[in-house]
């Protein structure tokens, strides 16, 4: 019986004794690097031989060159140069900590870390998530050696932290896959691409969507968190054939739930309600090296995203990957509608634009918001943009050609991706109605234009016109929705500005400078809006108002009016509290440099908001990289340069300036001969004609 007993006791402290030790290594291993996978026979110094910049430059190079039909069999070259991984943990670095570390300061302790991390990549021997054993660590890290409690530790597994090395590895492959994708994309796609942003996607509207008359706005946004592993494999197969970079990529999307990722979407937008709905109270110490938080005015204006641009794309561990994956998967829906473009194309003759070719634009293309007046015969056109999981697109012709493209939409999706789509996602609108993307509403009007032009005898001819003009204007419900959410103002029809809170125990020459970049940044924002001068100007009465009851509030001044009193319309005064009389005057503090410069608020007359950018937007246009590539590549084409060797050598080498000289000289000599020859033919006409009207 006694040995029995002393068995059991032996068995329970061995057991005890086995998970501590267990528990002791995970949590030494958290803290300690992992042995270096294949890096002792390297020294990393030898391995920086090029400018990373360089490296990515040939590879975009390399990728608008190459025609796109071809598939990329290897891209393990690039993964293998060291160079791109200390570009990588210097970007990642810049992410996490807010400082960019220069090259000659990374210490030879990391550089081993990363040429193990590389190695384990290449080999095969990374996965990702792994947060014990890590080749990487944030530099924020203090090691300690210090044993890790269980609950901790689980605490950390079960955390959704990204890992710091799974990032550095995120932006090698970045790095590698994007230029190879970019010049395989549409022109039609403008989110999450570098170079083209929601301005583009709104000035394109403007520039190439007059004259269409029914619209087609789709929400495919179920695509940026709910494909399956196979469907965005299959897309990223057709292009890149490197088994390496598959391989990794598919154990990125191993892991990957839709439903899951659905609910942590949901979940997010829950706690963000209840974040906002009890607010936080206490004030976070930061730590030596923690980058500072982002200012109140950027915060802010992030929350004024329109729904197309708040939706990021997420799959699996892929991280910034993931915006890339989503416009791969896409851009096939891209294609089929292209080729639609191109069939659903039928000119007409009686029609005022697009008469011969689908390429033809406006009459005018300085005023391409401006379509004439046309007969019944129209030309039938459709044309298409996508931003990120939302596309509009905007057709000629009857109400039945939007309805059979966007059953062709629909089976599409159900079979390339999957996706059972109805009607509620594809809605069609008619241009009298409006139809709102990005925040903006697109709508006509009629308008009787004076046209002005030369005809060509020389002589401006002026004629009374009439047609239709495509106006682009900023939501002004959509504002004040975003305004209510960040607890600005209450109310939709006539809504009363509330005081800012956050920036209660700020002082007024901040709180001024805070709230003058957001609405700077407004101003920008709603620069292609025909309302510019109307929202800008709300948006500063809210916020000017805002700021005058805080600062009525904080000084106990009781109401707006006082503070206008004192601190003048664009509160650019100063304010302080009445019983603090003995207080130094603020000019004197001014000057001898212990107080800030207090800025007014701007925009407090309508005089001073600028007004809308009307600048011409080319049908064509590429972001300037790109033009950029395509002119280096045709310099780089030894046939561009000995065709213009035979033309220096037929035409002989002329400057532009002696093009205008000569322009100049030919219009001085010969402008004035033709015009005296042309009054001398008059007089001797008039001449004529009266000696005939008196002769006999």
């Amino acid at each position: 019986m006694y040995m029995r007993t002393l068995i059991k006791h032996l068995e329970c402290k061995t057991s005890s004794l086995l998970f501590k030790t267990q528990t002791r290594s995970l949590s030494h291993s958290f803290f300690s690097t992992p042995p270096p996978a294949q890096s002792q026979h390297h020294d990393p110094y030898s391995l920086l031989k090029e400018d990373p910049i360089d490296i990515c430059s040939a590879m975009w190079v390399k990728a608008f060159s190459s025609p796109p039909v071809i598939t990329i069999p290897n891209l393990t070259g690039f993964l293998s140069k060291f160079d791109l991984w200390v570009l990588a943990y210097q970007r990642t670095c810049a992410h996490v900590t807010g400082t960019f570390p220069p090259r000659n300061a990374i210490h030879t302790q990391i550089l081993h870390s990363l040429l193990s991390l590389r190695n384990a990549v290449v080999h095969g021997q990374f996965s990702w998530n792994r947060k014990i054993d890590q080749y990487v660590r944030n530099p924020n890290e203090k090691p300690t050696a210090k044993i890790m409690s269980k609950r901790k530790l689980g605490a950390l597994l079960e955390s959704d932290e990204p890992c710091f090395q799974d990032r550095v590895v995120q932006e090698v492959l970045l790095m590698v896959l994007e230029p190879v994708f970019e010049a395989r994309f549409s022109k039609k796609s403008h989110g999450f691409r570098p170079g083209r942003n929601a301005h583009t996607v709104i000035r394109t509207i403007r520039s190439n969507f007059a004259g269409y008359l029914w619209f087609l706005r789709g929400d495919l946004s179920e695509i940026l968190y709910g494909l399956e592993r196979d469907v965005v494999m299959g897309c990223l197969q057709k292009v890149v054939k490197d088994k390496k970079i598959l391989g990794l990529m598919k154990s990125a999307l191993k892991t990957h739930n839709p439903n899951s990722v659905r609910r942590d979407f949901n979940a997010d937008i829950a706690w963000k309600k209840k974040k906002t709905k009890k607010g936080s109270t206490k004030k976070k110490i930061l730590n030596e090296n923690e980058p500072k938080p982002d200012p109140y005015w950027l915060r802010s204006f992030f929350d004024f995203a329109p729904e197309e641009a708040s939706k990021v794309p997420s799959y699996g561990y892929c991280g910034i990957l993931s915006p890339l994956l989503a416009n791969i998967c896409l851009s096939e829906l891209d294609y089929m509608i292209e080729d639609k473009i191109v069939e659903f194309f039928k000119p007409s003759s009686v029609d005022s634009i697009w008469k011969d070719s689908i390429f033809d634009g406006c009459h005018n293309p300085s005023w391409p918001e401006f379509v004439p007046s046309s007969g019944k015969e129209k030309t039938r056109k459709m044309d298409y943009l996508r931003y990120g999981g939302h596309f509009l697109i905007g057709i000629r012709g009857p109400r039945e050609d939007a309805v059979d493209i966007r059953k062709k939409i629909i089976e599409f999706c159900q079979w390339r991706f999957g996706l059972r789509l109805d009607n509620s996602t594809l809605e069609i609108e008619h241009i009298s109605r409006g139809i709102q993307f990005l925040d903006h509403i697109i709508c006509r009007r009629v308008i009787h234009p004076t046209l002005r032009y030369t005809s060509s005898g020389g002589n401006i001819v002026s004629q009374k016109g009439v047609g239709t003009l495509l106006s682009v204007t900023a939501s002004l419900q959509q504002c004040i929705r975003h305004f209510r959410r960040l607890r600005f103002v209450k109310g939709d029809k006539d809504p009363e500005p509330l005081p800012c809170t956050p920036m209660l125990y700020s002082g007024q020459a901040h709180t001024n400078a805070q709230m003058n970049k957001f609405l700077e940044t407004m101003a920008d924002w709603y620069r292609y809006a025909d309302n510019r001068k109307k929202v800008v100007g709300f948006c500063a009465y809210v916020i000017r108002s805002s700021l005058a009851k805080l600062y009525a509030a904080r000084y106990r001044l009781k109401s707006r009016a006082k503070v206008y009193g004192i601190a003048s319309r664009d509160l650019s005064r100063p304010l302080r509290e009445s019983s603090n009389n003995a207080a130094p005057e603020y000019s004197d503090l001014l000057r001898m440099g212990l107080v800030d410069a207090i800025e007014g608020v701007q925009f407090s007359h309508m005089s001073l908001i600028p007004s809308c950018d009307y600048t011409p937007f080319p049908r064509n246009w590429v972001p300037d990289h790109e033009r950029v590539l395509h002119e280096y590549i045709k310099l780089e084409n030894p046939k561009f340069f000995c065709e213009l060797h035979r033309s220096i050598k037929k035409h002989g080498l002329s400057l532009p300036q002696d093009e205008i000289a000569d322009t100049v000289w030919h219009f001085k000599t010969l402008g004035v001969k033709k015009h005296q020859r042309r009054v001398e033919n008059n007089e001797t006409r008039n001449d004529n004609s009266h000696e005939m009207s008196t002769a006999p």
